[in-house]
């Protein structure tokens, strides 16, 4: 319930604005390393190409099935908010929960230090060096999301226009400088074409771990302008943008390089910019990833304390957390918080054991939410508009992945699974001590 003559978050985020959080999110250093472990698993031009068709495949219908969900619950808070409101309060909160403790505030802290690192081919950094210049940029961008969300939105939009046009120029050079290499698209006999259903399936979580944060955008509903069509159009338009990008940066790489450098290459795309243009490649390309991830940290930093501030408002944080800036109109104190949780996993270099393990938990929650929209269809609270296109054969493929996903990482570590599913429902009795002792109100959509 809002209360009239409250301070409101401002609708100020359009279409193009939206996409390119959609874009920007998704495309951090994935593409510029990632195409390695991939390949690794894929030893086959054709095996690889089509683990990314079908990673981007899969993406689209889960951002679909959010589109559609999207456009029924218009609230901040995204995938929390459709949680709660099909499964109640405990799953969202287990969420938000996740969310700030590891999954969210991790990766942004993983994302930070990659940019830190590879500043650090250009200026002398030692470990600590490294964390302070990750800390810096965290604390940096959050600033800029401090001061409204117009100003992070356009710094998003900016930064993911410089890094589409930079893609777009790997991929003309690689072609056209590439010509004068003597073989192309050749897979060398000295790799081994045979290919298990387990390596294939870790393939593909790879390459879906590559599309991470599509679902992103969904937590800035309430400063969304028309939010019920924006949102699932930013969802529809980022997601084939960037498997584009994805496909044809990966065609470059074995185009340029022979595969089986691609597969055991730690730094792929700048082992193809060395080879296209010789000594010196490699500082382009790191100067590329800096500028990259720098953008991807930028969408992150921007969408998590929507989150928390909707959890705030639903009684499910302590109320002050949900506090709006009465001259940025942003959640500010959530906005500090995230900063500071963040920064302080840099610091202590726990991010990366945090994160590892308890980031394939999201598509437990992934899988939820699609079978969330079934539940919601039965029960006529969909909105008229059908976006999770080819229901229910599409979106029941992607509970099925989404559990696969979760299942392969069981079998492959699960000692380490484990922990990670543990600490996720360490959770639900911090819930139910919480609700105990006075749970606010339940606000339905």
């Amino acid at each position: 319930m809002t209360v009239p003559g409250a301070l409101k978050l401002r609708r100020v985020i359009g279409l193009s604005h939206a996409t390119a959080l959609v874009v920007g999110t998704i495309i951090g250093a994935s593409i510029f390393v990632q195409p390695s472990e991939i390949t690794g698993q894929v030893p086959s031009i054709l095996g690889m190409l089509l683990v990314w068709l079908i990673s981007g495949g899969l993406t689209l219908i889960g951002a679909l099935v959010c589109a559609e969900l999207a456009a029924t619950f218009t609230r901040t808070g995204g995938v929390y908010v459709y949680l709660k409101e099909t499964y109640g309060p405990a799953l969202g909160f287990l969420w938000g929960w996740a969310m700030f403790w590891t999954m969210h505030t991790g990766i942004i802290a993983a994302i930070a230090v990659i940019f830190a690192r590879y500043a650090a081919y250009f200026i002398p950094l030692g470990d600590w060096g490294i964390k302070a210049l990750a800390a810096a940029a965290i604390l940096l961008l959050s600033a800029v999301n401090y001061m409204g969300v117009k100003h992070g939105s356009r710094l998003q939009a900016l930064f993911t226009l410089g890094k589409l046009l930079a893609i777009a120029l790997i991929i003309v050079l690689g072609f056209v400088l590439g010509a004068r290499l003597p073989e192309h698209f050749v897979t060398p006999e000295t790799v081994d074409a045979g290919v298990t259903l387990s390596d294939f399936l870790t393939a593909l979580v790879a390459g879906l771990f590559a599309f991470g944060g599509w679902h992103m955008v969904t937590y800035s509903a309430e400063e969304t302008i028309n939010p019920r069509v924006t949102i699932p159009r930013a969802l529809l338009f980022g997601t084939l943008i960037v498997t584009l990008c994805y496909v044809a940066m990966n065609v470059v790489y074995v185009y340029v390089l022979p595969l089986d450098v691609v597969a055991s290459s730690t730094r792929v795309a700048a082992d193809a910019a060395d080879t296209l243009i010789g000594y010196g490649g490699g500082a382009v390309m790191s100067a590329i990833v800096m500028f990259s991830t720098f953008g991807a940290l930028s969408g992150i930093v921007l969408a998590g304390p929507r989150v928390y501030y909707s959890m705030a408002e639903d009684g499910l944080l302590f109320r002050w957390v949900g506090g709006i800036h009465p001259k940025f109109c942003t959640p500010h104190r959530a906005i500090v918080i995230q900063a500071v949780w963040a920064s302080m996993l840099v610091a202590s270099g726990t991010y990366r054991a945090l994160f590892t393990r308890v980031i394939y938990t999201e598509w437990i929650f992934f899988g939820l939410m699609a079978i969330g929209l079934f539940m919601l269809r039965r029960r006529g609270r969909v909105s008229g508009k059908d976006w999770a296109w080819g229901y229910p054969v599409l979106p029941g493929l992607f509970v099925v992945a989404s559990f696969a996903i979760v299942a392969n990482q069981l079998v492959a570590n699960t000692a380490e699974s484990v922990v990670g599913l543990s600490f996720v429902l360490v959770g639900l009795p911090v819930y139910y001590f919480w609700a105990r002792k006075g749970y606010g109100r339940y606000r339905h959509t």
